[in-house]
């Protein structure tokens, strides 16, 4: 199979695996059509607060997985099947971790209107770059716990991410590869906007940890 069709094969499966609307499908299986519970979106903070906590968690993990496997996975596995090697380098899981985030973003299964790809982008970055995972994730706990605002952490990691990964990759020669995380970055941050509109307006869901019984 020619190169260039074997890279238009992976895109799609990429795409199609990450269009998979988990936290959709496990809410359904509880009744609740998620988009029309709480901020409506259909990613795990929504699950975790309309549904329950443990299906919350599952979505936010398999949503993960989506990422690793996206960029790992779909590679490999499509190389011995279209008789075409899986090449070396970055270019090509990199390719497939965005369309696997831009399925999740977009999911053709719900009108294109998906989540906003956090745990999705995070689960690429694993892959990836674990050193920008653990960055990013150090700057969602600390955000996080100041504020317990979510969207709030979620925002400020990915402009962390955005800006972290330049040094760690600018003297090589895939000096592209901070310039597409960047780019996601940015996606992750527009995806937000109606998270942005609330908090500006006040009405922004907080999280509220339980304090313990004595």
């Amino acid at each position: 199979m020619p190169s260039t069709l074997f890279w238009l094969l992976c895109g799609i499966c990429a795409y199609l695996l990450g269009a998979v609307p988990f936290g959709f499908l496990i809410a359904k299986m509880k009744g609740v059509d998620i988009r029309t519970v709480g901020s409506g979106n259909i990613g795990a903070t929504n699950v975790f607060r309309s549904v329950s906590k443990p299906l919350g968690i599952l979505t936010f993990a398999l949503d993960t997985l989506k990422g690793v496997c996206g960029v790992q996975v779909i590679p490999l596995a499509l190389a011995p099947l279209t008789g075409a090697a899986a090449e070396e380098g970055m270019a090509l899981p990199v390719l497939c971790g965005a369309m696997t985030v831009a399925g999740h973003n977009w999911t053709c299964f719900l009108g294109f209107k998906g989540g906003k790809g956090i745990a999705t982008s995070a689960g690429m970055l694993l892959g990836l770059s674990p050193a920008g995972v653990g960055i990013a994730l150090l700057v969602w706990i600390v955000a996080f716990v100041s504020t317990r605002y979510v969207s709030v952490a979620s925002i400020i990691a990915a402009v962390a991410l955005g800006i972290a990964v330049w040094p760690l990759y600018l003297h090589t020669q895939d000096v592209w590869f901070p310039a597409v995380l960047t780019l996601l970055a940015l996606v992750a941050i527009w995806k937000h906007r109606t998270n942005i509109t609330r908090l500006r307006a006040g009405t922004e869901s907080r999280f509220h940890f339980r304090r313990a019984n004595k």
